[in-house]
């Protein structure tokens, strides 16, 4: 889809960790490198719609210089398919659960956050929510990565 604006869903499982994390990061780092970009996060399940993030990940955000205090947690829709250019998941679990909503008509390029790194490709970001604090730390430093990487190759196709 050259020339057309990248707006980029990213997708986990309930919304509150990962998610956001990878939409402020997203933006943070589109920012930086000068490209227009819409992004946006949502969970396949909905567990926390309405939510705000983790407090973990919250936390983590702050210490890099991120806010997500503001986001709050929702579910995937078919519209979304349509909507944005890109559907990206967090892990390949959230990827099949994508390809199965999936309406026929979508027009979404769906993939994982990781693929967008070099030697990465097909891996997921760990959920951190059932860990201890550190995790949140580890998925930053992934969701980091994936998404310079993604705002690079975005950058390229335009």
């Amino acid at each position: 889809m050259p020339n057309q604006k990248p707006a980029v869903l990213f997708v986990c499982l309930g919304n509150i960790c990962r998610s956001p994390l990878a939409e402020a990061v997203f933006r943070a780092e589109a920012a930086r490198q000068k490209l227009d970009a819409e992004a946006d996060s949502a969970g396949i399940g909905n567990w926390h719609v309405g939510e705000a993030p983790d407090p973990r990940a919250q936390a983590v955000a702050k210490k890099h210089g991120v806010d997500i205090g503001g986001c709050r947690g929702r579910q995937v829709t078919h519209e979304d398919f349509s909507r944005f250019t890109h559907v990206i998941a967090l892990d390949r679990d959230v990827l099949a659960a994508l390809r199965r909503l999936r309406p026929a008509n979508a027009t979404a390029q769906l993939g994982l956050l990781l693929d967008a790194v070099p030697g990465r490709e097909g891996e997921g970001v760990t959920d951190p929510y059932y860990g201890e604090d550190d995790g949140f730390e580890t998925t930053f430093s992934d969701v980091a990565s994936g998404t310079s990487a993604l705002v690079r190759k975005l950058s390229e196709t335009r």
